[in-house]
């Protein structure tokens, strides 16, 4: 085994290799930068290195930065962790030249599976069913927008390079293929720094179901079952679970075993994950499911893998890298009992998901069950990194028993003032349809309705009424219900919970449980974080927003692109400008028909939340 570590990532994922590095008497070895250097895993490290500023390309990407840093510390070896450099041929090269071990793929498989049109090219040949759909060499809009009509509308513009949700675009129309395609190209070349792309069916019903698969430098390849990852968001994961419901012993069979084929093809060493889309219109069968795409490193959800089987999966990394063989063979790597995984994002669902930055003030994670995260309260998240906060990882003897864990577990989450997604969690986990495992990809949207919620509901309501009437006093003279010379109160008080005025009944039955965090009072539910108050004007109300013309950033984040100049014509849902942070594109649009009166900025250009970016004057009717 080796002697010392360097873990070339950061936040949740460094930490979970420092814990099993350091069981094994490991000596770990942290890289961070600026915007990191007071996160926990910093600290947790035996040493760490500064090795740039916040942006991931000046610190977290340069690989020159960190083998010079693996010199300094005389590293034995280095775990890319998953995203970043996880999937980079040439790092994984250079580390193995300059004398280190690499904890990852070997290069050659990375590359061959690194492309998704050459490795579905590569994975027909092993007999795996691929996705149908145009992967060719001439990438011509002409061609390409010919090819997606072949294929047939409702299609999906993939990055070749892609990964991760990035660099994908599903297009319903012919007419939406120019626009779609052009910023498919522009997140691609973004991301990955290849603007190449293919085209893929659109499946109407799809599950996304992955396959974990291990192999040695021996010829030993071995699976881990499968994990289900259909509950997704713009085509990110938010729940996973294992194993995938409605998968029969047959099935699951046939795919596990075309998984550790199509390992085997690119003679593989080591973590990696083969993902296949299915059309579940009709169930889950053998002959429904093809290849996807393989992940050539640990996924961000293998907790639910090692809930079911047991097995520490960064400890099978180590032993590989470092020269032995499979700790198990097929046979002993038996599943038990079923495991869900949740991950809770900085973002405001009601908000179209929008991130959320800032320090965390008030930080409470359930301690009933696995929790990976890679802050603390008092943490800043910052805009240049993804916006998890935490996973949430739950196992029972069954589904519906793994299922209620986590429903507990994320109602008991509270944070503030950044805003997150633990009350979405929570109803989704206590949903009945998803119970029910009647899940694809489509389920957030198609229960946005339910599961969005942006206004506070009547218990809710209530509950703020009694803790501020609590808080308030009993005399008559500072009741939050007024006085009556005759006659009892009815109990009513008049409440501010965000942005919105109520009449909330006060209840001695509720909790009253709300807690002052700096200047305000908020209220945790199930997960949710209500701000209340008195009924004063909150400052939010007061601010322009698009009903008069004025543009808005929702978010701080980089201008990538701007599609207007002032003085411009546009129409209703005309593309302005579009604003990039956290690894997401985000498109201002004309809110009404009229002139762009102002447009203070340009790309390459910083903006901050609420800044106006563009303003839009009604033309005279």
């Amino acid at each position: 085994m080796m002697e010392s570590l360097l873990i070339a990532n950061r936040g949740e994922i460094a930490r979970r290799i420092i814990r099993t590095a350091k069981a094994l008497g490991i000596r770990t070895i942290a890289v961070y930068s600026e915007a990191d250097a007071g996160l926990p895993f910093v600290k947790e490290a035996d040493e760490a290195i500064a090795i740039g500023p916040p942006p991931a390309r000046e610190s977290y990407l340069s690989q020159e930065r960190i083998l010079d840093a693996a010199r300094r510390t005389q590293a034995s070896a280095i775990h890319p962790g998953y995203g970043f450099l996880s999937e980079n041929a040439e790092f994984a090269e250079a580390v193995e030249n300059a004398g280190i071990i690499w904890v990852g793929a070997p290069p050659a498989a990375i590359r061959a599976m690194g492309l998704k049109d050459a490795a579905k090219q590569l994975m027909q040949a092993a007999g795996v069913a691929v996705t149908p759909g145009y992967m060719g060499e001439d990438q011509g809009d002409d061609r390409l927008a010919t090819e997606a009509g072949a294929t047939g509308y409702p299609v999906l513009i993939k990055a070749v390079g892609g990964g991760g949700g990035k660099g994908m675009r599903r297009v319903d129309r012919p007419e939406d293929f120019a626009e779609l395609l052009a910023s498919c190209r522009r997140e691609a070349a973004a991301s990955f720094g290849d603007d190449r792309v293919l085209i893929e069916r659109y499946i109407a019903n799809p599950r996304h179901i992955e396959v974990q698969v291990f192999a040695d430098r021996f010829g030993n390849c071995v699976h881990f079952f499968e994990r289900d990852c259909s509950l997704q968001r713009r085509h990110q994961k938010v729940i996973e679970e294992a194993p995938a419901p409605g998968l029969d012993a047959v099935t699951r069979a046939a795919i596990c075993e075309a998984a550790v084929r199509a390992a085997k093809a690119v003679n593989y060493v080591g973590a990696g994950t083969i993902e296949f889309i299915a059309d579940a219109s009709g169930g889950l069968r053998a002959d429904r499911i093809w290849f996807m795409e393989m992940n050539t490193r640990l996924q961000v959800e293998h907790p639910v893998t090692e809930a079911i089987t047991g097995e520490d999966l960064v400890l099978w990394q180590l032993n590989v890298a470092a020269g032995e063989p499979l700790p198990k063979e097929q046979a002993e790597i038996t599943m038990k009992g079923w495991a869900f995984e949740a991950r809770l994002y900085a973002e405001n669902p009601a908000a179209d998901y929008l991130p959320s930055i800032g320090r965390l003030d008030h930080l409470r994670l359930p301690e009933t069950i696995r929790v990976d995260s890679g802050v603390e309260e008092g943490n800043e998240i910052t805009a240049f990194y993804d916006p998890m906060i935490a996973k949430m990882i739950a196992h029972g003897p069954n589904r519906d028993a793994a299922l209620s864990k986590l429903a507990d577990a994320c109602e008991s989450i509270q944070v503030w003032p950044v805003k997150s997604n633990a009350g979405l969690l929570a109803r989704i986990a206590r949903d009945a349809d998803f119970r029910a495992a009647k899940v694809d990809t489509g389920f957030l949207d198609r229960h946005s309705e339910t599961l969005l919620v942006k206004e506070a509901d009547l218990t809710t309501i209530d509950r703020a009424a009694t803790a501020l009437t609590v808080r308030g006093g009993t005399d008559p003279w500072s009741a939050l219900s007024g006085l009556r010379i005759a006659g009892a109160s009815d109990g009513r008080t008049r409440v501010r919970i965000g942005d919105h005025l109520y009449w909330g009944q006060v209840r001695p039955d509720l909790d009253t449980d709300a807690l002052t965090i700096g200047d305000a009072m908020v209220l945790f539910d199930a997960g949710n974080a209500w701000p209340i108050g008195l009924p004063v004007a909150s400052g939010v109300e007061a601010h322009k927003g698009v009903g008069d013309g004025a543009i808005l950033s929702p978010m701080p984040g980089l201008v990538i692109s701007v599609d207007v100049a002032e003085g411009d014509p546009v129409a209703k849902g005309d593309r302005l400008l579009t604003v990039e942070a956290m690894k997401m594109e985000h498109t201002l649009r004309a809110p009404f028909d009229g002139i762009v009166s102002k447009l203070p900025v340009s790309p390459g250009v910083r903006v901050s939340e609420n800044q106006l970016v563009a303003s839009i004057t009604k033309g005279e009717d």
